[in-house]
């Protein structure tokens, strides 16, 4: 149990740090991105501003300013790699250049600059180039800048970023695994003295119990019957109920059982043998449905307290039914048992708590001999046996269902 808590504590630290390393190296990289991209926009901007055709075709270098005056340094527009096509109004080629790029013809930039101007979009990114249409004196200017080592970088810095983030989470995963530690070893703690005291409570009121309940037999045949000695006596039955369950409870979750394969379809339609008579005083009907050779490995007495105790619940507790339906079949690799009565449906709230100890959601059933510790026990054999317990509630049925590994699955255990 604090395992799994450890390891939920674990999760819920490294989440929250990849959560942040992410939002951190996310607003880096969509900034720096931003930033180079406006960069590219502005120096391409500048240069079909600059651009212009002299007599002959001949284009004129253009400018080292920003169309509004700022300045631009000038190794950022001599070191950019710009290609142009120019278009005269009536669809004729004026110019292309390539920049002497032997990979880009001028077939290809002069076709790709004719679908920019039939799309009719001013801007935008085609493959590695970003392009601007600029109307110039008489023609149409595309203008390309080379978006292949702002592309490269921007690819260099996201592996980078991601590489130094799944090494930054290394150390944290030890970090936040020793804060789990440190969160859950005082609770552990405490839940074990928890543990120990009710296991030696329980053993050190079995003896006075027992001498209350023989001091009660021996009155009992001095002066005969008596009201107040069957008072005494009754109570004693109680207590030393309360004080067997108590005991049972420690047992399950302190001891381990020896494991053994058993027939889990022969055990539970042995344990429900006996309560059909007593489904039949409560004016019910015990119903099977077990499928056969369902193989555990497990142990025999918790597991036949299991089922008893599924049973005896749905019994006590059937609400205007007729029937309590057993069910046992194999589903994947688990073994489904479960327990189905008519009952009222029981609200979330209660049925968060019914497998806690001394929990009762019907308050009215004060003078039985159940003190709220069978689902408890039903729980912590399930859990012992790495397997499941749940409540359901449906259209007036409530059902019981355990899930337990079937032998294989045991066995890698």
């Amino acid at each position: 149990m604090f395992r799994k808590s450890k390891w939920k504590i674990v999760a819920a630290v490294l989440s929250v740090l990849a959560l942040v390393l992410g939002g951190t190296f996310c607003v880096i990289y969509l900034a720096s991105y931003t930033e180079v991209s406006n960069e590219n926009k502005s120096l391409l901007e500048q240069y079909a501003a600059g651009y212009s055709l002299r007599e002959g075709g001949a284009a004129k270098a253009p400018d080292r300013s920003r169309p509004g005056g700022d300045p631009v340094a000038p190794p950022r527009l001599e070191l950019s790699t710009f290609y142009s096509v120019a278009v005269s109004t009536s669809g004729q080629v004026l110019r292309v250049d390539t920049a002497d790029i032997p990979s880009l013809d001028e077939d290809t930039l002069t076709q790709l600059a004719l679908e920019i101007l039939d799309s009719g979009k001013t801007d935008g990114v085609r493959h590695n180039l970003i392009y601007r249409v600029a109307d110039k004196s008489g023609y149409q200017l595309v203008a390309f800048l080379d978006n292949t080592v702002m592309q490269e970088s921007t690819r260099t810095l996201l592996s980078y970023t991601l590489i130094f983030s799944c090494a930054a989470l290394v150390p944290l995963f030890f970090l936040a695994w020793y804060l789990a530690g440190r969160i859950v070893s005082p609770l552990e703690e405490s839940y074990k003295r928890q543990k120990q005291f009710v296991s030696d409570a329980g053993h050190e009121l079995k003896t006075p119990v027992a001498v209350v309940n023989a001091n009660v037999e021996l009155l009992s045949r001095e002066i005969g019957e008596n009201q107040w000695l069957s008072n005494i006596q009754y109570e004693n039955e109680r207590m030393s109920g309360l004080i067997s369950q108590l005991l049972e409870l420690a047992r399950t979750e302190n001891v381990k059982v020896p494991m053994e394969t058993l027939d889990f379809s022969h055990l539970v339609l042995g344990e429900a043998l006996p309560f059909e008579t007593v489904a039949y005083e409560n004016g019910l009907q015990l119903e099977t449905d077990i499928a056969e050779g369902i193989l555990l490995c497990g142990n025999d007495l918790q597991l036949r307290q299991l089922a008893s105790i599924l049973i005896d619940n749905a019994i006590r507790h059937s609400a205007n039914g007729k029937a309590v339906v057993l069910r046992l079949r194999k589903e994947k690799n688990h073994a489904v048992f479960s327990v189905v009565n008519d009952g009222e449906q029981i609200p979330p709230e209660q049925q968060k708590h019914l497998f806690d100890r001394f929990y009762r959601g019907d308050e009215s059933r004060t003078d039985d001999r159940h003190y709220g510790l069978g689902l408890a026990i039903a729980k912590a054999i399930a859990g012992s046996h790495h397997g499941t317990i749940q409540v359901l509630c449906a259209r007036g049925k409530v059902e019981f269902l355990v899930r337990l590994p079937l032998q294989s699955r045991n066995h890698k255990n």
